[in-house]
């Protein structure tokens, strides 16, 4: 690491009619955060000398206490140049991360302090206190407020009857809209991407969310977001729904109850002038804590399989498919022929408020013993409430059949106490060696480098909705890697293998279809984060596809290295990934044929090996139709790919000795 305390090659700061104005620099000098401290603390953002975000206001409130605000003089400024190298513990998109940052402390008198990072890609602010006894915060006030009208990809969320606007299973679609139709009363959960009238990209997000409710985003029906916070839970109660969960009746008038000497959540402004420049963001990332897990030798990702969404609905068997015993040695003989990790039990193999009242059609001791021989790890669903209920005694028995990988859905909230249930069963999972997913849940957020056995989580809408919606566009998938996925790796189960063009489709459940074509489903394995990639297509109609099905069982789950090659957001994107020798490219579109021209001059000077399975000439018509060919490449190859309309592509190129 690379520490400068020269003051003026971070920031200056100047007086101006009483106020005091910090200046602070990106590394690269193109990003610039003027801080303003007066009777209130509020900052600008200068991107390449346009000012994008004015007059944006920091603020946190407490009951019986001071706040921020109050008598606001400065003690002390402090200021650093960091230049260092993370290296990632478990891989997502690349192991070795730059973080590359200058920063900036404003340390005052009434015992708070505000710090701001500026990075050559986005900016951070963060509150901190040092008070000796416990904290009751009221409020905290972040507003966004952008120069010029600006467009929004917005998921407003949708407020279900009987529940309050802060419970939701963080999956919706990404309409854009202009900023100013954003209402009051309309409310996003994180990240949020927004258009500049420069055509600037700025995501706004959060990390480091550690005993405290996640920020939401609501507008003002002008050029301003603003973030909201879920009240403290006073009163719950459970649902009596087929998966009941707990649900807020009564919140209190504070966000929080903490430690009075704390850092809180950072708030993050992502910016990128290149569409292709924002997936491969990974500051919320850098952000984070470093990880509470010393040794993950025991943590594998690898790709998993998932029978839920396609309802068991085998064919071509010898035996009555559904959830039982002979349906799960199918799947373990699927993942070990295509070379998956693991297999998910998701809902269904126990009482969904019992998880030792097994369902009477599995003997889980058979499983447990038929997985072990063929090599084959076991993964569990399980519903949050019941998990926690049971949950010493859960892990214990889960470990006694080989499961190391387990899922717990259906939590639905971000207020403080769920926050800290996140942690607590990741920190449980982890004494046990047991890698987690969280379902029903909001983006990770950082909390996958703090504790990497967290690997993925959902909160995205992904794959399952197609059983019953047709929200899963193309362009809702060629949106994801802008938005939902600047948070962290997302659960979405792609490999749909009945694949339909949108007018041909139709929500059928047990028989589950994409909008896609077959290649975009395949593409999601590699453009999309995610280092425990569940495939949700047919086993059944898999084995009738062998080509296709080894091509899609060889993708790695989490790489060396990543390049965007091109990407516009909605679009389409065409990624690059690289794993030991091996790379992966892969391409995605929205409904629109597109045809591209690939320059390999990335790769090294060795001949590769290429496998291509893109969209067949008759796929506009017929989604499931592909071709697979095969090449020999070269650093100075150009690759020519169409793209039908929803279309997508794969290469997979081997490096040849």
């Amino acid at each position: 690491m690379k520490n400068s305390l020269l003051f003026l090659i971070v920031c200056f700061s100047i007086q101006v009619k009483g106020q005091k104005q910090i200046q602070l620099l990106s590394p690269d000098k193109t990003i610039r955060v003027n801080v303003f401290v007066k009777e209130k603390l509020t900052y600008s953002v200068d991107v390449d000398n346009k000012n994008i975000i004015h007059d944006a206001a920091i603020n946190m409130q407490f009951i019986n206490g001071p706040a921020l605000s109050d008598r606001m003089a400065i003690d002390s400024v402090k200021t650093k140049s960091v230049d260092e190298i993370i290296i990632a513990q478990i891989p997502v998109s690349r192991r070795h991360i730059p973080d590359v940052y200058n920063a900036l402390e404003i340390h005052f008198k009434n015992k708070f302090t505000v710090i701001f990072r500026a990075y050559n890609d986005g900016i951070a602010f963060r509150i901190k206190t040092c008070f000796k006894d416990s904290i009751t915060v009221r409020n905290e006030t972040a507003t966004f407020p952008f120069t010029d009208n600006a467009f929004i990809w917005a998921p407003v969320i949708q407020k279900r009857e009987g529940l309050d606007i802060f419970h939701t299973s963080f999956e919706e679609t990404y309409p854009y809209k202009n900023l100013e139709s954003i209402r009051d009363s309309d409310y996003m959960y994180s990240p949020v991407l927004l258009n500049t009238t420069d055509n600037i990209k700025v995501a706004i997000t959060e990390s480091d969310l550690d005993d405290y409710p996640g920020m939401f985003l609501k507008g003002n029906s002008s050029n301003t977001l603003a973030g909201v916070f879920a009240h403290y839970p006073l009163e719950e109660k459970m649902t009596e729904d087929e998966y009941p969960e707990m649900v807020v009746t009564k919140r209190a008038d504070f966000i929080a109850k903490t430690n009075g000497s704390r850092n809180f959540p950072w708030r993050i402004i992502l910016i990128a002038r290149k569409d292709k420049d924002l997936p491969m963001n990974d500051l919320v990332y850098r952000l984070a804590p470093a990880s509470k897990i010393d040794d993950v030798s025991w943590i594998h990702p690898g790709k998993c399989t998932d029978e839920w969404i396609i309802d068991i609905n085998l064919f071509h068997v010898p035996f009555k498919s559904g959830v039982n015993t002979d349906s799960y040695k199918y799947y373990i003989d699927f993942a070990k022929r295509f070379g998956f990790d693991r297999i998910m039990m998701d809902a269904g193999w126990s009482n969904t408020k019992n998880l030792f009242d097994i369902n009477p059609s599995i003997n889980m001791d058979t499983i447990s013993a038929y997985a072990k021989k063929q090599g084959i790890k076991l993964s569990m669903w399980t519903l949050s409430m019941t998990l926690d209920k049971q949950l010493d005694c859960a892990l214990k028995q889960f470990k006694k059949w080989g499961v190391d990988f387990i899922m717990t859905d259906f939590i639905d909230r971000d207020d403080q106490k769920t926050v800290n249930f996140y942690k607590r069963i990741t920190e449980a999972c982890a004494k046990a060696h047991l890698m987690i997913m969280f379902h029903g849940a909001y983006p990770p957020k950082g909390f996958n480098r703090t504790y990497p056995n967290n690997v993925t989580r959902e909160g995205v809408l992904g794959s399952e909705y197609n059983a019953w919606s047709d929200k899963p566009t193309s362009t809702h998938n060629c949106i994801i890697p802008f938005t939902r996925m600047l948070a962290g790796p997302l659960d979405y189960e792609p490999g749909l293998l009945d694949n339909a063009t949108p007018q041909q489709f139709r929500p059928v459940w047990g028989k589950v279809m994409s909008q896609t074509t077959r290649c975009q489903q395949l593409a999601m394995f590699v453009v999309y984060d995610d280092p425990m990639p569940i495939f949700s297509g047919n086993p059944s109609q898999g084995y009738m596809e062998t080509e296709f099905m080894e091509l899609l069982g060889s993708i790695p789950a989490g790489w060396d290295t990543t390049i965007i090659m091109d990407a516009k957001v909605g679009n389409y994107i065409i990624t690059a990934r690289k794993k030991n020798n091996d790379w992966f490219i892969a391409g995605m579109c929205d409904s629109s044929a597109r045809d591209v021209e690939l320059d390999l001059s990335f790769l090294d000077n060795n001949n590769y090996a290429a496998i291509i399975c893109k969209d067949g000439i008759n796929a506009n018509r017929n989604a499931l139709d592909y071709v697979i060919e095969k090449t020999s490449e070269k650093r100075n190859s150009r690759l020519h790919i169409h793209l039908a309309p929803n279309g997508g592509f794969l290469i997979k190129l081997i490096k040849q000795p």
